[in-house]
């Protein structure tokens, strides 16, 4: 599998799990009514470093890097991550996070945080072994379509 920085045209073969996986409302904190121009904007928008994961020439997951928040304070990276669904459980997620942890160091990054982590989500796991910690988690804040009103986690980890 090979983990590159996305350029201009892979976002036509990220669209569809992107859409996806918001349009199930599981997981993200994103209107699942997102439009292809608004989730683009999200994704790659300005000031954002997207990375994929291809294997075979597949697009079978992504990730998008920046800063969470802006001025003295724009050394912690926000992070969000995505692997096609049909691609599930072969460790491509973990070998993503792996990937773009060591780049969002290198990129002078201190720490990452993840601001709406939904309680449910099997990525919780990962994230935990991977060494992020949960710092809070704001109550029934996230209306999931199986489980109802559940919280969503703030997630962090020093690079």
């Amino acid at each position: 599998m090979l983990i590159r920085d996305a350029r201009v045209e892979d976002w036509a073969r990220v669209w569809p799990f992107w859409h996806q996986i918001v349009s199930a409302g599981e997981t993200y904190a994103w209107d699942p009514e997102t439009s292809e121009p608004d989730a683009r904007a999200l994704w790659t928008g300005p000031g954002k470093r997207v990375f994929v994961a291809e294997d075979a020439g597949e697009i079978v997951g992504s990730a998008s890097v920046r800063p969470n928040y802006g001025g003295p304070a724009a050394t912690t990276a926000n992070g969000a991550f995505m692997i096609d669904p049909g691609h599930a459980g072969r460790g491509i997620g973990r070998r993503l996070a792996e990937h773009v942890l060591r780049e969002a160091k290198a990129d002078g990054y201190r720490a990452m945080v993840f601001n709406a982590v939904v309680e449910t989500n099997p990525a919780v796991g990962l994230w935990s072994s991977l060494g992020f910690t949960i710092l809070g988690t704001v109550p029934e804040a996230f209306e999931h379509p199986r489980h109802g009103w559940v919280g969503l986690h703030i997630m962090h980890r020093t690079l």
